[in-house]
């Protein structure tokens, strides 16, 4: 793997040959539909996988399927330290301060209901209050929607602005010594916009609240440092930054994992068992019960491996600039109403497009696209309460990754007004 990415250590100045070098790293983008090449912009869902993401599985599986930590043969041993690595590298990257605060999970739902459960347990009690926003996936609401029905407590809600950003004055104005977590999402899956989550994290931690970031855009799109953050949690999924699926990482603050209750009770996560009473093992283990997807999780590593590539070239400012294209272009279209409209600078965006067009149901544009040879994405995007938000009952959405190029994007912006006047 090493050796795969470093010839690519040097990109050239010219941005297209950049991007031509990483499309090369996924096999995906070679296919053709409908007798026509793969325009994959569904990315925010799922991102295509590296090579190197799919020779680390074909590894795992083809010679080192063994059990993790359990085993004193080879298989086991190497399996383990495949494992373990793994975790090592995401604690580098995320800049955790120990290692035992990475807890491998099957993604960023998983890791958020857990949260929910242990966090509930130990911490909310009747009468407490949660806070998250409009801008929420289902994922990072459902669970503290369920933990408020168990405990008795109230699920307050951050409103968003017509423009797709927080209102922030009214979260300073919802915390108190009731609040027990606030939990909001690094960038909407919906509106693409970047959060201000240092800002608030340092706002909560003023009121002595902590503080959960729904990292599943996040992770793929920002450089994230949980330190500088100062976040008490930070959930991602693999299957978003180019690795596996069944794949996620929960980051917690060490002080605050040791004082939750485990999630789950078997396998891995014990001390002792006896009938007249069962330990828990140390952190992270204490969390991560039963049999690991150690396969699919060792991913991580040559997928981590890409985003800090992707840190050191010239292929940002050639994304950004796809994103400035795509933003101009749908704005300039009286027929499209575009939903997460950065305001003052375009940075506050990343390249994630979700629209709708007057009088032309979003699915019905899918589905011409996807004649064309793009895949776009139809539907409530797994967050009903903001398309509640803007009066719509589903949006249209192009997300772009790294591998998307300008090319690319002009294709799908003439494809898109030749698909809407085909409908209207």
């Amino acid at each position: 793997m090493r050796n795969m990415f470093s010839k690519f250590a040097g990109f050239s100045d010219n941005n297209m040959a950049s991007v031509n070098d990483i499309r090369t790293m996924f096999p995906a983008l070679e296919r053709k539909v409908y007798g026509k090449n793969l325009v994959y912009l569904d990315n925010a869902a799922t991102g295509q996988r590296l090579s190197s993401v799919i020779d680390a599985w074909n590894e795992s599986t083809l010679s080192r399927n063994s059990n993790l930590h359990r085993a004193v043969h080879l298989l086991a041993s190497e399996a383990t330290q495949d494992y373990e690595s793994t975790r090592d590298a995401v604690r580098d990257y995320l800049n955790a301060e120990f290692r035992e605060e990475i807890i491998f999970t099957s993604g960023t739902t998983a890791s958020i209901n857990l949260v929910a459960f242990s966090f509930g347990e130990a911490f909310v009690k009747e009468g407490s209050e949660i806070i998250v926003s409009e801008a929420e996936h289902h994922s990072n609401i459902v669970p503290w929607q369920m933990l408020c029905q168990r405990k008795g407590a109230i699920l307050r809600v951050i409103p968003v602005d017509d423009d797709g950003y927080l209102k922030l004055d009214e979260l300073a104005a919802m915390l108190n010594d009731r609040t027990a977590i606030v939990c909001v999402t690094h960038i909407s899956n919906v509106l693409g916009i970047i959060n201000p989550v240092s800002e608030i994290v340092r706002l909560c931690h003023s009121y002595g609240v902590p503080v959960l970031i729904d990292g599943a855009q996040g992770a793929v799109h920002c450089r994230v440092d949980v330190r500088d953050i100062d976040c008490d949690f930070y959930a991602f999924s693999g299957h978003k930054i180019y690795a596996a699926t069944g794949t996620g990482i929960l980051y917690g603050k060490k002080r605050w994992l040791e004082a939750m209750p485990p999630y789950m009770g078997g396998g891995e996560m014990v001390g002792n068992v006896k009938f007249t009473g069962t330990t828990y093992a140390p952190l992270p283990m204490k969390f991560e019960a039963g049999t690991q997807n150690f396969s699919s999780a060792v991913t991580l590593k040559p997928a981590i491996e890409f985003l800090k590539l992707l840190n050191d070239n010239k292929l940002t400012q050639y994304h950004d600039e796809i994103r400035d294209f795509v933003l101009d272009s749908l704005l300039k279209d009286e027929r499209i109403r575009l939903y997460g409209v950065p305001r003052g600078t375009n940075k506050d965006k990343i390249a994630l497009f979700s629209f709708s067009v007057d009088g032309v149901h979003h699915e019905d544009i899918a589905l011409i696209l996807d004649k064309m040879g793009i895949a776009t994405r139809s539907g409530q995007m797994c967050a009903e309460p903001v398309m509640d938000r803007f009066g719509v009952t589903g949006m249209l959405r192009a997300s772009f990754a790294p591998y998307n190029t300008m090319q690319e994007a002009e294709y799908f912006i003439k494809c898109l007004d030749r698909a809407i006047n085909m409908l209207k």
